[in-house]
């Protein structure tokens, strides 16, 4: 009975030995995915944003898309770095099992070449037979027929584990070997992304320097940047504002001025929109975040914040803007000084797309996921195809990172 608790100790330590591994493993292909989508927003990224590169736009465009590119290659290096301390602790631990391994084949092949002499030794049946009758009596005897037995049995299942834990210890060696050809891959991709990071702050310290040389320049730019970025929220906060109270007027319903007093209809499409969340389509077939939601830092002066209550896109030319889900146009915008826009609403949820330069839809249309509303400006002298994509719920803002599915 003792050795019954060491056996459960022995199962308990394989059973978290076997959890622990799984669980590496399936955070290393988490690790992995993130890894490959990252390489391909960089590489999506480096496509689009090549006119900054041939410096066709302004110094504000190229700095702000240099900051953008360097940011995600700083996450792509974190990122392979965590990648490569997990797989090297998967790899010393496969260490350890072959070394134990190895130590295990070799005391069971002592063991096993210790009972072949002995047989050998013993070998004749007459050896066998006088074994048994030199017995005192007949339980004697048949306790030396069963050890007999025991003993073939006992030989033939350390053969079998001897077979068993070669083909073990060979399978994990060349997991060993593929690991470590892995990781000298990230390593070396890793190499390749420091050097190319390297690259970007050195063609960013330039652009810093020619700034600095002419900063009213810049400040003016910056600034008409800023009063367009107001206006546009300006213009999406006031028709978000008309289009609940004309909904709720329409309705005949009671409704506080900042949220849509809901039909039965109306809920049920909101309520499959909110259930999508995470999953939501592209408002572009193919595209990049050049800007993401919320508060950043300027490019060029830390110190300085700016305000983004929504996503800006960067896509090739001629590429039009899609409702990503099924919708009511309730608002076409036109800021003066600006592009076009338009803005649909989901129930209690609006989606805008802003910086469109011709329109597929009007006012009152219906409209599916998927469904073109226009196409997106192309700046001539920059060269640069930017949709600038806002989400709201009744009056709020949310953050369209969390509601459309990852590249």
């Amino acid at each position: 009975m003792r050795a019954k608790p060491k056996y459960l100790f022995l199962l308990f330590c394989a059973l978290m030995a076997s959890f622990l591994t799984l669980a590496q493993t399936q955070e290393q292909k988490e690790l992995e995915a993130q890894r490959k989508r990252l390489q391909k927003e960089i590489a999506e990224m480096n496509r689009l944003l090549s006119a900054e590169r041939k410096e066709k736009g302004s110094v504000l465009d190229q700095m702000e898309a240099l900051d953008t590119r360097i940011n995600k290659r700083q996450q792509l290096i974190r990122l392979t770095n965590r990648e490569s301390n997990l797989l090297n602790r998967q790899i010393h631990a496969n260490v350890r099992q072959v070394g134990k391994l190895k130590n295990d084949l070799k005391l069971l092949r002592e063991d096993y070449a210790a009972m072949i002499q002995k047989s050998y030794q013993n070998r004749s049946q007459q050896n066998r037979v006088m074994f048994l009758l030199s017995a005192e009596n007949f339980l004697q005897a048949y306790k030396r027929l069963q050890y007999l037995k025991q003993y073939a049995s006992y030989r033939k299942e350390q053969g079998e584990q001897i077979v068993v834990k070669t083909e073990v210890l060979t399978k994990k060696n060349q997991e060993l070997a593929e690991q470590r050809k892995t990781k000298e891959a990230l390593l070396a991709a890793n190499r390749k992304e420091r050097q190319a990071l390297m690259a970007e702050k050195e063609t960013q310290n330039s652009l810093l320097a020619s700034i600095k040389k002419n900063e009213s320049k810049y400040a003016a730019s910056l600034k008409k940047k800023q009063q367009e970025a107001r206006r546009i929220d300006r213009e999406i906060d006031k028709l978000i504002r008309a289009a609940i109270a004309a909904s709720n007027k329409k309705s005949g319903k009671k409704g506080s001025s900042t949220k849509f007093a809901l039909t039965p209809e109306a809920k049920l499409v909101a309520d499959n929109f909110s259930a999508n969340k995470g999953r939501h389509i592209w408002p572009v077939e193919r595209g990049i975040i050049s800007k993401g939601f919320g508060v950043y830092k300027d490019a060029v002066y830390p110190g300085i914040k700016h305000q983004n209550n929504g996503v800006i896109i960067a896509t090739d030319a001629g590429t039009p803007a899609r409702s990503i889900f099924k919708g009511e146009v309730i608002a076409i915008l036109s800021v003066p000084g600006g592009n076009l826009g338009v803005q649909v609403k989901h129930g209690n949820y609006i989606t805008t797309y802003y910086n469109l330069s011709k329109l597929y839809v009007k006012k009152g249309d219906k409209v599916a996921a998927k469904e073109a509303l226009g196409e997106i400006y192309t700046n001539r002298n920059t060269q640069q195809t930017r949709l600038k994509f806002y989400l709201y719920q009744d009056s709020k803002k949310l953050n369209p990172q969390q509601w459309i599915h990852p590249l």
